[in-house]
């Protein structure tokens, strides 16, 4: 195709990003070229943004960054046939060797060799992207750009609420971020009785109960724990979705678990903490799942199948929608705690 396009570079090892011009990409053997029609900002390139320790560690400036988006495709390589022009696609953003023990074994989404757009290699904050064909999934017409680009970010709560049984269960978000209050609207449609969901943020909590919750808990002006048992009863929840990664949060999740109950963890503490594993895990015979990514493609088959029947309705945690050229407010918005997911449209 040639020629440049408009992207956002994390330009340096500090604070911010810059807006250049950069070459657009060429799809090798295997990969396709997409015109981003959305792209959505994740957690994850706040980290990159403001270059937190976790960055520091991990990335390595200049690079256009971003994962979450959606498209067209407009150019295939050699070898696609997965894909054609004119396909209207979200992305899996692990791109996984499919060689090692795991990918083998059909859990590429734990692949030893993993490496993520906008993380490990150049993203899609961008006018195009390039991905492997594979790494694909091509919706029907009529999925709206912004919801296409919001599937990735779901995929992580569908994974997150059905890694084990959640029907006729009551079941606790903790942490309601953008992830957190989809995790809340697919255990109400995957048939939880009761989904608490539990925050220190008033903005999110409203937006928790727009997405399904059916108790709200302020765990900064009331005690989560005896809160959550009140409402089951006394005996503790069956599930807890644990999405915040706070040290505090996340002990008391385990508080709050009934004997013999699940605990899937897909928040990041950032740093260390300490569990009393014998009074919280093996005494209550606990279930303790870590989450990450997205199983490729059971995962997103359940993702478009709860949106493509309307069971969970994106909209009301969609809040904020920028310009690529605004991205500074769009970041912004997202570290203000007041917002669900933020859009950026090139």
């Amino acid at each position: 195709m040639g020629g440049t396009m408009r992207a956002l570079v994390k330009h340096c090892a500090g604070f911010g990003a810059e807006l250049r011009e950069v070459p657009i990409p060429e799809p090798g053997p295997g990969e396709v070229l997409i015109k981003v029609e959305a792209t959505t900002i994740c957690g994850t390139d706040v980290h990159i943004y403001t270059w937190d320790e976790w960055a520091a560690g991990r990335v390595r400036p200049p690079y256009v960054f971003g994962h979450e988006f959606s498209g067209e495709v407009v150019e295939t390589g050699i070898g696609v046939t997965h894909v054609a022009v004119g396909d209207r696609v979200s992305a899996e953003t692990h791109i996984v060797c499919g060689s090692c023990p795991q990918c083998r074994r059909g859990e590429a989404h734990v692949c030893l060799n993993t490496e993520i757009i906008g993380v490990d290699r150049n993203g899609c904050f961008a006018e195009y992207a390039v991905m492997p064909a594979e790494n694909l999934w091509k919706n029907p017409a009529g999925v709206p750009a912004d919801v296409a680009s919001a599937m990735e970010p779901m995929g992580n709560a569908v994974h997150t609420a059905l890694s084990g049984p959640i029907a006729g269960r009551t079941v606790a978000v903790i942490g309601c971020g953008p992830i957190g209050v989809m995790a809340v609207a697919v255990a109400k449609a995957a048939g939880a009785v009761a989904v608490i969901a539990l925050d220190i943020n008033e903005y999110r909590l409203e937006l928790a109960q727009k997405m399904g919750a059916t108790h709200l808990v302020h765990s900064g002006e009331e005690d989560p724990v005896e809160q959550v048992r009140t409402i089951t009863t006394g005996y503790g929840v069956d599930v807890v979705l644990e999405m915040s990664g706070n040290p505090t949060a996340i002990r008391q999740g385990f508080a709050m678990l009934t004997f013999g109950g699940r605990v899937s963890m897909l928040g990041l503490p950032t740093r260390p903490l300490q569990l009393d594993v014998a009074e919280e895990i093996v005494f209550k015979g606990a279930q303790v799942h870590g989450i990450v990514g997205r199983r490729m493609y059971e995962t997103w088959q359940q993702t478009a199948g709860f949106l493509a029947s309307g069971q969970v309705d994106l909209t009301p945690m969609i809040t904020h929608r920028f310009s690529l050229e605004d991205y500074e407010q769009a970041f912004a918005q997202m570290m203000s705690g007041k917002s669900g997911k933020v859009v950026l449209y090139p």
